[in-house]
């Protein structure tokens, strides 16, 4: 009950060239091979999401903007009374 021995790996070998034939095993082993490159290229890409969106240097979109201040009152009583004397 462990892993492989020498012995079982060379007859694993020899079935799979029975079945498969010499010809075919290469293209089997190039598209095993994008399976693989593709599965990386994915995982990777999933990685990097998830890093940007905890990356403290990427760019945010800007808060809305809060309620406007009120109107300030004037101090200058001058200009108080001006204004509501009409001129």
């Amino acid at each position: 009950m462990g892993s492989l021995g020498p012995f079982e790996i060379a007859l694993v070998f020899l079935v799979i060239l029975l079945v498969f034939g010499a010809k075919r095993i290469p293209e089997i082993a190039r598209g095993l091979g994008k399976g693989i490159r593709e599965f990386k290229s994915a995982t990777r890409d999933i990685s990097n999401e998830f890093n940007t969106e905890t990356n403290p240097n990427r760019i945010h979109t800007p808060a809305p903007p809060a309620q406007p201040p009120a109107p300030r009152a004037t101090a200058d009583p001058v200009a108080q009374k001006r204004d509501s004397d009409g001129g």
